[in-house]
């Protein structure tokens, strides 16, 4: 299921104006020039901030989640119609024939199930054209991100725009390795309402990632470094073999 951050109404109509800055987005949209997208799937497209940056670059975009609340504020703004949305996983997608595949921030180590995650390997690979890619981003397990998840280097109040103030912060609530669960807690001036938002993600080592996309039919092309969080991650380039 998806995370209440994504899946809650109120909390996914606040989810853009607390994260607005999505330069890491940048890359993603440089690899669809690289590669001469034209086709694009966006696995976890959420609330359509990078599927709607691609959509006005005139690309053709699908963009699948399963959070119907993300999506209901992805189809309500504006260029929305320029995009394919589909509810849902890339464990059960219409037929396609896309160029690129991304993953973009946490999509990939959210899919937490290892059966889930060859699923969504093998759907993805489905749906590429031969010689597609298959791009996505995922935390250096060695870097150990959780140890900054503390309230007191969190803690902020965002004013958002007829909301109101809103109080947020996120705190570790337990780490058994791949595994780190954390919770974040908003409230909301204008009501005093409290919501947290409960998540689990899976920190792969990236010889078991190249491993699982060979065993899944991809060439791995590429480990890169990611541009605005250098040493921190991996940005895997995976294709579909041509034939």
């Amino acid at each position: 299921m998806p995370d209440e951050c994504f899946q809650h109404p109120r909390l996914a109509a606040i989810y853009d104006p607390l994260d607005p800055d999505r330069g890491d987005l940048d890359a993603y949209v440089d690899m669809t020039t690289e590669f001469g997208a034209r086709r694009v799937l966006d696995i976890g497209c959420g609330t359509g901030v990078f599927a709607l940056l691609l959509a006005r670059r005139g690309i053709d975009v699908v963009g699948v989640d399963p959070a119907l609340a993300s999506l209901d504020v992805a189809r309500a703004k504006s260029g929305a119609d320029r995009v394919r949305w589909i509810h849902g996983d890339a464990t059960a997608l219409p037929p396609l024939q896309v160029d690129l595949a991304t993953m973009t921030a946490n999509a990939a180590q959210e899919i937490t199930d290892p059966l889930v995650w060859r699923r969504t390997l093998r759907g993805a690979h489905a749906a590429l054209r031969p010689g597609g890619h298959l791009v996505f981003e995922t935390r250096d397990p060695s870097q150990r991100a959780w140890e900054q998840w503390k309230r007191e280097s969190s803690y902020r109040v965002t004013e958002i725009p007829g909301v109101g103030a809103v109080e947020s912060w996120v705190e570790l609530v337990g780490v058994r390795p791949p595994l780190v669960s954390f919770r974040w807690t908003f409230v909301f001036a204008e009501d005093g309402a409290t919501l947290t938002s409960h998540s689990t993600l899976r920190f792969r080592e990236r010889a078991e990632i190249e491993a699982e996309l060979r065993e899944q039919g991809y060439e791995v092309t590429a480990v890169r470094d990611a541009p605005d969080r250098p040493g921190r991650e991996f940005v895997f380039l995976a294709r579909r073999p041509p034939r």
